[in-house]
C-alpha cells in the first residue's frame, strides 16, 4: 500500500457522482473509468495500442487463469505481466474468487482457501489468500485484488454469513500477505442480498487499511433495482477517500445508474464478448450486425466515432465480415465497442466536472429508451 499519499483523489462531486484520479505505479487513471478486460493477458481480438487508442487507461487480467496459463515462471521469466502482454500501463489482476463460483465443479473452498482442478489438463491448483496476493505481486499488478468468498443469489442466509465472514477473514490474511511497495491492495465487499449485510461487509473492510475497495457478488442474477439498492448500501459506508470498484457491469444503462450512486471503476467482458457475435454498443442500444436490415445499410455503425470501424467501415460492411466468419470483424467491433464506453466514461467525467451529470444522465437513458431493445445474446458480464 502506498503510505507517503492516498492513491485515489476525489477531485468534484455532482450528486452521488464523483470525479477523481487513481494513482498507480504504471500511470494516473482518471475516474469514474471502465477498465478493458483481458482475463489471458490479452484483450480479445485487440493489440494494446489499440486499446491504448481506443481510450482504454486500465486493463484487467486473471490471477486465477494466468496461473494455470502459462504459469507464473513464464510470466517471471520476461519481466512481468506488463512486458508479457505488451501493455504499458496499469494493470488491475482479479484474484480468482469469483472462479470459485463460475468454475463451481471444479473448485473446493475451505477456510483455508480454494482448491482448482485445472480444466485444461485436470492438475490442481491450491490457492489461499497468502497465495492470492503473492502472485498477483510476481505479476507486477498495479491493483491486487483479495480473494473472496461471494455468495450465488437465492443463497440461504447463513450459507450469505458464512461466505461474508470467510472473505473478512481473508481480507486480514491478504493485508497481513501484502508486501509494501508493490501493488495497492483492494478488498471486496460481500454481504449477499441484503443492506444490512453489505453494511455490515462495507464498514468492517472500510476500517482495514485498503487502497481501494470493491463491491463483489452483486450483478450476478439480482433484480436491477436489488443491485442499485445495495450499491448505495456499500458506498455510503465507505470513506469518499476511497476508491469504489464494482465487479463485473458493462451496459451503458448500468454504468450510468452506479455511477450515480458512487461507484468510481468498472469492468466487464461484454465489449468483446458481444462483439464476436455481431453485437454492437450505439448511444441508442445494441445493434446486432448479422441481421439482414443491414446488408444495405452503408452508413458508418455511429456517426462521430472515432473507431477504425466507424471510420474507415459501413454497417453493410461489417455484415460481411461476419457472415463470412472473418476474424476481422471481431477486432473491429471489439475495438468499437470498447472505444464506446471509454468516450461514455470521458463525457461522464465532463459532465461531473461541470455539474450536469444528472441531465446528462437523463439525456442518455432517453436516447436508450429510444432505440429497439435487442436480446442479442445472454451471456454471463463476469470474466
Amino acid at each position: 500500500m502506498m503510505d507517503s499519499k492516498a492513491p485515489y483523489a476525489l477531485t468534484a462531486t455532482d450528486g452521488a457522482a464523483r470525479l477523481g484520479t487513481l494513482t498507480t505505479a504504471h500511470g494516473t487513471v482518471p475516474t469514474p473509468t471502465f477498465m478493458a478486460v483481458g482475463t489471458h493477458g490479452a484483450v480479445r481480438a485487440c493489440q494494446p495500442s489499440e486499446v491504448e487508442a481506443a481510450g482504454v487507461d486500465i486493463v484487467l487480467a486473471n490471477t486465477y487463469h494466468l496461473a494455470c496459463r502459462p504459469g507464473i515462471e513464464h510470466i517471471e521469466e520476461v519481466g512481468g505481466l506488463h512486458a508479457f502482454m505488451g501493455w504499458e500501463g496499469p494493470i488491475l489482476t482479479d484474484s480468482g474468487g469469483y472462479q470459485a463460483l463460475s468454475l463451481s465443479h471444479l473448485s473446493t473452498i475451505s477456510d483455508e482457501g480454494i482448491v482448482f482442478v485445472s480444466p485444461y489438463d485436470g492438475s490442481k491448483l491450491f490457492l489461499s489468500p497468502e497465495d492470492a496476493v503473492q502472485l498477483q505481486e510476481r505479476y507486477g499488478s498495479d491493483i491486487i485484488m483479495c480473494l473472496d468468498h461471494p455468495a450465488l443469489f437465492g443463497s440461504s442466509d447463513a450459507a450469505i454469513l458464512a461466505t461474508m465472514h470467510r472473505t473478512h477473514a481473508w481480507a486480514a490474511r491478504s493485508i497481513a500477505a501484502h508486501r509494501s511497495g508493490t501493488g495497492l491492495l483492494f478488498g471486496i465487499v460481500q454481504g449477499g442480498y441484503a443492506a444490512a449485510t453489505r453494511k455490515e461487509s462495507a464498514e468492517a473492510l472500510a476500517a482495514l487499511p485498503f487502497d481501494g475497495l470493491a463491491i463483489g457478488g452483486l450483478s450476478v442474477g439480482e433484480p436491477h433495482e436489488l443491485m442499485i439498492e445495495l450499491t448505495r448500501t456499500v458506498t455510503d459506508a465507505i470513506p469518499a477517500t476511497t476508491a469504489r470498484y464494482f465487479m463485473g457491469l458493462g451496459s451503458d444503462r448500468e454504468l450510468l445508474a452506479l455511477i450515480a450512486q458512487g461507484v468510481d471503476m468498472f469492468d466487464c467482458v461484454a465489449p468483446t464478448r458481444l462483439a464476436r457475435h455481431g453485437v454492437a454498443y450505439t448511444p441508442h442500444g445494441t445493434i446486432t450486425l448479422k441481421q439482414a436490415r443491414f446488408r444495405t445499410d452503408h452508413t458508418p455503425l455511429v456517426e462521430g466515432c472515432p473507431c477504425p470501424a466507424c471510420t474507415t467501415c459501413t454497417r453493410s460492411y461489417l455484415r460481411h465480415l461476419f457472415n463470412v466468419q472473418d476474424i476481422l470483424a471481431h477486432r473491429l467491433v471489439s475495438l468499437h465497442n470498447l472505444t464506446h464506453l471509454a468516450r461514455l466514461m470521458a463525457d461522464v467525467r465532463t459532465a461531473i466536472g461541470e455539474h450536469r451529470f444528472a441531465s446528462f444522465h437523463a439525456e442518455r437513458i432517453a436516447m436508450l429508451d429510444e432505440g429497439t431493445p435487442e436480446r442479442a445474446v445472454p451471456e454471463a458480464t463476469h470474466a
